[in-house]
């Protein structure tokens, strides 16, 4: 039986994600400065010009997520993500479930209990730091840490290791080394539950309508106005 609990940990997730997304998608026009190796500043810096130049994305994914002392979890859908802080999440299998954010209210609909949970995306996130980034006003440099996850490999996927200096969620990202789009990404919160997610067939920069973001409740569904701290 689905909880208010589990309601949570997918609104968690879809939040630390448009976190990590949107690190990438930040404005770029502060420099690097925090000194760092000249490999690891390379890589930094043509990530942060990737996704300044990327205003909207689509993909695939698949996401298996490990709660302590919980089994395991594993669902796949399709994303879609344009500035500033629109995205879609369409969960496909096991369980259907749509997580939409308009850019102001972040809705989540479970179609097997007929209800809609909404929260407004200043109150959803838990930071300061994770508003600026939805904002468009993030900097990767200036609120994350950044090192490589394992030795780079020519030709394999670069993955570095992001955590934020303000405290939260312990990010860890897979870039493809030739395009510098993200294909992977882990997210371990303070608890030590852990969301893997993989990304495929992703396009950049495609056309995206303002219909796609644009979230009305469903005939008779119940619509909840989630509290600002779960």
């Amino acid at each position: 039986m689905k909880t208010s609990a589990s309601k949570w940990i997918v609104f968690e997730f879809a939040i630390a994600v448009l976190l990590a997304i949107g690190t990438a998608l930040a404005d770029g026009s502060v420099a690097l400065k925090t000194p760092v190796n000249h490999e690891l500043r390379q890589v930094l810096d043509r990530l942060q010009r990737h996704y300044r130049d990327t205003n909207s994305f689509s993909a695939k994914f698949s996401e298996e997520i490990a709660i302590v002392g919980a089994a395991k979890r594993e669902r796949a859908g399709t994303v879609s993500f344009r500035k500033p802080g629109r995205m879609r999440w369409d969960f496909t299998e096991p369980e259907k479930q749509t997580i939409v954010s308009d850019g102001e209210t972040l809705y989540s609909y479970d179609p097997d209990l007929n209800q809609v949970v909404q929260t407004a995306l200043k109150n959803a996130l838990k930071s300061s730091t994770a508003t600026s980034f939805l904002l468009g006003m993030g900097n990767l440099d200036r609120d994350f840490s950044a090192e490589f996850a394992t030795p780079p490999t020519r030709g394999a996927v670069i993955r570095l290791k992001l955590n934020a200096k303000a405290g939260g969620y312990r990010i860890e990202i897979g870039l493809d080394p030739k395009t510098y789009d993200l294909v992977t990404l882990t997210l371990t919160d303070q608890l030590g539950d852990v969301t893997n997610v993989k990304f495929s067939d992703i396009r950049n920069n495609v056309r995206i309508s303002e219909d796609l973001f644009a979230f009305k409740a469903p005939a008779g569904a119940d619509v909840v106005t989630a509290p600002s701290t779960p």
